[in-house]
């Protein structure tokens, strides 16, 4: 048997897994993400390559990106709620209180317990703060409805957070990289530049092509007067594929946020026509490309804690992530949300579920490629990150179903929060 033989029979048995397994954990405290990780260290105990982040990371860059970009475009069309500033308070809030305090807290942490000068401990929070929405799947807004207000407080809020906070985190990422290139947190003069680019020009090209792009395919889905053009009438997913790719590369090209593109552009393109059936096919369709990437990701991180990433892991790196997920994320949270129109026991739990994953793999990728003075920080990086992802799919898998169906139980009893 040939090594080729070998994988496709793993590819086999991953896509009929991704099929099965999320039924099987159905309302248990289990979720497919825990299976697959636990699936993949068994695997690195075989005679197998196993995924090495120094000699592959260029196809680990682009394999995460295309799982999370997919991801955004599922997340945007399951969001019914028109965008508003009180409609959209949570989310709002998740974005400009609890973001910027997560990152300035895991900053301070990274400097203190790894003793890390400041740009790579800025790095190393950037990466770990957003919430991930690949991951988020028992948190998440569920397919596409025709209520304009089914999406409860929690779910939605996770769910807009994880679209949209890719915009504020990325530009910390590269205030990472620009102070490094400065030579640390004395030469200021990056900031500048740094404001003025990536944060308000590259944002506002994100926002921009999302919403010219989800408006001019929203027309031709729904109201182009040629048949072949008016898509939704022939209900095929795959057209979901093309409006994440061509939001993505436009804004990439335009040097914008394309990950903050892609999900404008599905939100726009579900207020195009907010109650017809093609979103739910559309949704469907990357739900499931998702799902596979997912597994196939999740199996390799899995291969590679056990082979390398554990073992580089010191105590006090593991104690970054343990602090992230249950200090510094749930905290920070519950101090954005302070004031929101929801009840407190959806204020916690909407703190305690910001779920670490996919995302935070790509960041650190593409920051090991676009500068090269983190080389000496790489082994540590990898470990820390992809521990607390590791920590973050099992305690959140394993607390998510559990906790939202008590959630949804005590919203029932009593729909009016105290």
């Amino acid at each position: 048997m040939t090594l080729s033989d070998a994988v496709y029979l793993a590819v086999g048995i991953g896509a009929l897994g991704a099929a099965v397994i999320p039924r099987l954990v159905f309302r248990q405290p289990l979720s497919m993400p825990m299976v697959f990780l636990a699936a993949g260290a068994l695997a690195a105990l075989l005679p197998v390559p196993i995924v090495e982040p120094g000699r592959d990371r260029l196809w680990i860059e682009h394999a995460t990106e295309l799982c999370v970009i997919v991801s955004l475009m599922g997340a945007g069309l399951a969001l019914n709620r028109p965008v508003g500033l009180r409609r959209w308070q949570g989310p709002w809030r998740l974005l400009g209180i609890s973001l910027p305090l997560t990152i300035a807290a895991m900053t301070a942490a990274a400097a203190l317990l790894l003793d890390w000068p400041l740009a790579p401990a800025l790095l190393l929070a950037a990466i770990l703060s957003p919430t991930d929405p690949v991951l988020a799947a028992e948190v998440r807004v569920g397919e596409p409805t025709d209520v304009e207000d089914d999406e409860d407080e929690v779910r939605f809020s996770l769910t807009a957070e994880a679209g949209l906070n890719d915009g504020l985190a990325f530009p910390f990422v590269l205030a990472a990289l620009a102070m490094a290139a400065a030579g640390g947190a004395s030469g200021a003069g990056w900031i500048g530049h740094w404001f003025l680019v990536d944060v308000l020009a590259r944002i506002g090209i994100g926002v921009a092509v999302g919403i010219v792009t989800g408006q001019l395919l929203g027309r031709m889905f729904f109201r182009a007067r040629p048949d072949a053009l008016r898509l939704s009438e022939h209900m095929e997913g795959f057209v979901a594929l093309g409006a994440t790719f061509v939001a993505y590369g436009a804004t990439e090209l335009l040097l914008g946020y394309g990950f903050l593109a892609v999900f404008v552009t599905a939100c726009t393109i579900r207020a195009a026509e907010r109650n017809h059936g093609y979103h739910k096919v559309l949704h469907e369709f990357t739900e499931q490309i998702e799902r596979l990437l997912t597994v196939f990701l999740l199996f390799l991180l899995g291969a590679y804690l056990v082979e390398h990433g554990l073992a580089a892991l010191t105590w006090q790196g593991a104690l970054v992530g343990v602090l992230l997920v249950l200090v510094v994320r749930p905290l920070a949270g519950w101090v954005g949300l302070l004031g929101a129109a929801t009840g407190p026991r959806e204020r916690v739990v909407t703190a305690l579920f910001g779920i670490r994953g996919i995302g935070s793999l790509f960041y650190l990728a593409y920051a090991l490629g676009h500068s090269d003075r983190f080389a000496g920080y790489a082994e540590q990086l990898w470990s820390v990150v992809a521990f607390t992802v590791l920590l973050s799919v099992f305690l959140h898998g394993a607390a998510a179903t559990p906790v939202i169906r008590r959630l949804d139980r005590m919203r029932r009893d009593s729909p009016t929060p105290p």
